[in-house]
């Protein structure tokens, strides 16, 4: 089989970080099939030069041909979020454990160069090592983070067993336009502005002194381009993504604006900061955009 040196596949290509990966892939000259059920994703996040195969990741006979030939794989496709994961377990574990394994086999019988895997920095859970490394104990306080990293070493073990080249990426708080401001499981950043621009007030769990390490989903999208084509060998390598700093939940609703309402804290990590020197060092990565210029390009999308 020939691989195709400009040819790409997205899983989860019409969802927030996939739409924005797919844009940057095209800037680069690449070819890109999204593969995406749009269970969470929407059409219109596509770029109109992607080729979007609506198809789930758990159906291994429709995903291999459109993965077949193609040079790298980028899987993003899972059902997110911890509080979703706890309450819906079986069907988080469908998705984020078996159709990963899909992907990985599709990819390998596909001849694939190298497979991008999208993992999570929930593996670590609650930790005191402040910021974390890729060393620090991996402790999932969640269905979702134990499914993203049993992903992760089943991606891991793919290069080691049968020789597909993988790379895993555990993202730390990723934010951006395009991100879903709705639901119970919406990310903190997006959920306020909508909030504000809705005239309610911001809720907060707990008492709002948990933190998150924030990274711009476009430095993200650089990186798994950067990561697919690094010349050396990193297969098997996993790295943290985030900003490399941290802001409290409390801070960023000051930075939303607008009325506060404080609600029953939930099961979720107390406090998350990256340490992003292996990333850097090995692929020569850092964030470009700022946790604040993010906000402000989020105030201008909302309007709020």
């Amino acid at each position: 089989m020939k691989i195709d040196n400009k040819k790409a596949v997205v899983t989860g290509g019409a969802g927030f970080i996939g739409s924005h990966l797919v844009d940057a892939l095209i800037e680069h000259g690449y070819e890109v099939s999204v593969i995406d059920n749009l269970s969470g994703g929407k059409k219109e996040n596509v770029n109109p030069q992607a080729i979007l195969h609506v198809a789930d990741i758990c159906d291994y006979e429709a995903i291999a041909p459109i993965i077949a030939g193609a040079q790298y794989v980028f899987h993003l496709a899972a059902l997110p979020r911890v509080q979703y994961s706890i309450d819906f377990p079986q069907e988080t574990n469908k998705v984020n454990i078996g159709g990963t394994v899909n992907v990985l086999k599709a990819a390998q019988e596909g001849m694939v160069k190298r497979l991008v895997y999208s993992a999570s920095s929930s593996c670590y859970g609650d930790t005191d090592i402040m910021p974390t490394p890729e060393t620090a104990p991996i402790n999932p306080k969640s269905p979702y983070g134990l499914q993203k990293y049993v992903g992760e070493q089943y991606a891991r073990m793919w290069h080691s067993v049968y020789g597909l080249s993988t790379v895993a990426l555990r993202y730390f708080n990723v934010f951006g336009t395009r991100q879903d401001p709705n639901g119970a499981y919406a990310q903190v950043v997006c959920k306020f502005f909508k909030q504000k621009k809705d005239g309610r007030p911001l809720t907060i769990t707990g008492d709002g002194e948990q933190t998150r390490d924030f990274v711009h989903v476009s430095d993200v999208a650089r990186l798994n381009i950067m990561a697919a084509e690094h010349e050396k060998d990193i297969s098997g390598e996993f790295f943290n993504v985030g900003g490399g700093r941290n802001f409290s939940v409390n801070a960023i609703a000051d930075m939303v604006g607008g009325k506060k309402e404080y609600i029953s804290a939930r099961i979720e990590s107390r406090n998350t900061l990256a340490d992003i020197t292996k990333v850097t060092q090995t692929l020569g990565w850092t964030p470009l955009v700022s946790f604040e210029d993010g906000i402000e390009e989020l105030r201008k999308e909302f309007g709020a």
